[in-house]
């Protein structure tokens, strides 16, 4: 782990004040690489300690925050404070928790961590239940796309197990779910939320790295940590299990997987009881936890339209630091994930308050996004700006690193009037937008602004397609090389290796913000605010 001057870094930036220049709502103030590289090093620095949710590192985070946010000039973003709480709980599978199955006159106990992962997301410290089981296919219910794995099943206090993913296009219908796209219905969270609205007593979901898109290392090491969500009603079980047991599963109960697997991709497909119960136990280490969402504003100039805001948003938090034995400095620092979004806000405000648009402009920076978008639905549940008065919110998560390029992802943004906004800001810099590739692995409901958009207003991250590894991005400079770099990203995503590198070129960086800051003026200083597309699902909801 690499430590760097930090602290000292910070005090020099909460020392400069703001500087005064003419406001000037028609054009767009500049950012610096400066203070976006010095925010990022030291928001990035084992002395944070990886920013974990619940943990010490993510208070000192927020703390660096609101004072960078107060220093740089923001107004208080929730009241007189910079803070808004977001209240949830933590829950941490204990080791005495177990889940076993009664089916064809034998027991199966799948072994915890490399078998089967959950958690329990009621807020109880013990959960016990005996169910019946049922494979509810993809466990989808889209009334667009004449789909009800649900129908003609009551589902009240059985135990779930499903597919993820959605379902596959055929050559009757190429466009289905979304064609080679994965659409949210496939997202875990969407199966988790439908089984916990129908009353299931709990939901697996049947792991394998083609569906899922990672290997079963990601949830395992995922839910050997405290999980949290937002305080209230969740599910009793909820995890995942390994493709391998519930094979041996199916098998017990008559059942091939696979030809049931086969059924689920055909429209009308029934739920099948698989005759089997399933005993469970959870035990569960449980804490109220507090967290907060940084806020701050730059008012808007003109007399009406400052009614209205922008939201650029950036989560502050990544996954902690881990006290495993040999280890005492297991730092999971998220230095692109997302120290750099967190930063280039810092770098953006900083720009922007000497300049303010017509409307409103709120940075936000959301806690939780790595347990499940939580500070951001806390946001949109008790937004602190008006939903309806929200014309669109501009998300950065895990930016370029590796320098300058010729073009920049926006995918999500051609669901809206924003793409039109975004490719006249990109030609105005001397950009193209990045062509437009099938969403494979759903990033669109992957980060926070799909909570924003999910509440109806116009948004998507911007830069989204950087880490896609489809080689859609043209560098300005050693393309092969800066390729090569953004592609390997993968391999330190959400390891303890994404850590922050002097040697990095931030101008691709500075060159994101910009773009993204200079989009943020087109929509603040437009007479009308963006829309979405007619027929987009999104644009259904009501503000």
């Amino acid at each position: 782990m690499r430590r760097v001057s930090a602290l000292a870094i910070g005090l020099v930036l909460a020392s400069q004040p703001a500087l005064a220049q003419k406001r000037n709502a028609t054009s767009t103030p500049t950012v610096a690489e400066a203070p976006l590289r010095a925010h990022l090093s030291f928001l990035a620095d084992d002395m944070l300690e990886g920013r974990g949710t619940g943990q010490r590192g993510g208070e000192l985070a927020v703390r660096y925050l609101e004072t960078q946010a107060a220093a740089i000039g923001l107004l208080p973003g929730a009241g007189k404070s910079y803070r808004q709480s977001v209240k949830m709980v933590g829950t941490r599978t204990l080791p005495t928790s177990a889940v076993s199955f009664e089916v064809g006159g034998k027991t199966l106990a799948p072994k915890l961590g490399t078998e089967i992962v959950f958690n329990n997301a009621s807020g109880k410290p013990k959960v016990r239940f005996d169910a019946p089981v049922l494979f509810l296919g993809y466990g989808i219910s889209a009334d667009d796309e004449h789909w009800d794995d649900y129908k003609g099943v009551d589902v009240k206090g059985k135990l779930l197990i499903m597919m993820v993913n959605d379902p596959r296009p055929t050559a009757a219908e190429p466009n289905r779910f979304g064609g080679k796209s994965l659409t949210y219905p496939g997202r875990w969270m969407y199966k988790y939320e439908e089984a916990l609205r129908r009353g299931a007593a709990g939901v697996l979901l049947i792991h394998t790295t083609e569906s899922s898109s990672y290997p079963w290392s990601v949830p395992a090491n995922g839910m050997s940590k405290e999980q949290f969500h937002l305080a209230g009603v969740g599910n009793a079980l909820q995890g995942w299990l390994q493709e391998d047991s519930a094979r041996a599963l199916f098998a017990a109960a008559g059942h091939d997987l696979d030809a049931l697997r086969a059924r689920a991709e055909v429209r009308g497909f029934k739920a099948v009881d698989l005759n089997a119960r399933a005993n469970v136990a959870v035990d569960s280490a449980i804490r109220a936890v507090e967290q907060f969402n940084v806020a701050g504003i730059v008012p808007g100039t003109d007399p009406a339209l400052k009614e209205q805001a922008v939201i650029y948003s950036a989560h502050w938090d990544h996954l902690g630091i881990d006290k495993v034995e040999g280890k005492p400095d297991h730092i999971w620092n998220g230095a692109v994930d997302n120290a750099s979004g967190s930063a280039a806000l810092l770098a953006m405000a900083q720009a922007a308050v000497r300049q303010p648009a017509k409307r409103t402009q709120i940075f936000l920076w959301p806690c939780a996004e790595e347990q499940g978008l939580i500070g951001s639905l806390g946001y949109v549940r008790e937004p602190l700006w008006p939903l309806a008065r929200t014309a669109a919110d501009l998300n950065l998560d895990s930016m370029n690193f590796v320098g300058l390029t010729r073009d920049i992802g926006v995918a999500g943004a051609e669901r809206s009037s924003l793409h039109a906004s975004a490719a006249k800001v990109a030609k105005a810099m001397g950009l193209r937008l990045a062509p437009s590739t099938p969403d494979l692995g759903g990033a669109y409901f992957r980060a926070d602004h799909f909570n924003f958009a999910k509440a109806g207003v116009p948004a998507f991250n911007v830069g989204s397609a950087v880490f896609s590894g489809d080689g859609s991005f043209e560098f300005e400079h050693e393309h092969g090389a800066s390729s090569a770099k953004m592609v390997g990203f993968k391999d330190h995503y959400h390891q303890v290796s994404d850590e922050y590198n002097p040697a990095w070129d931030l101008r691709g960086m500075v060159q994101q913000a910009q773009f993204t800051l200079n989009l943020g003026y087109e929509v603040a200083n437009a007479a009308t605010m963006p829309t979405w597309n007619k027929g987009d699902p999104l644009g259904k909801v009501k503000r």
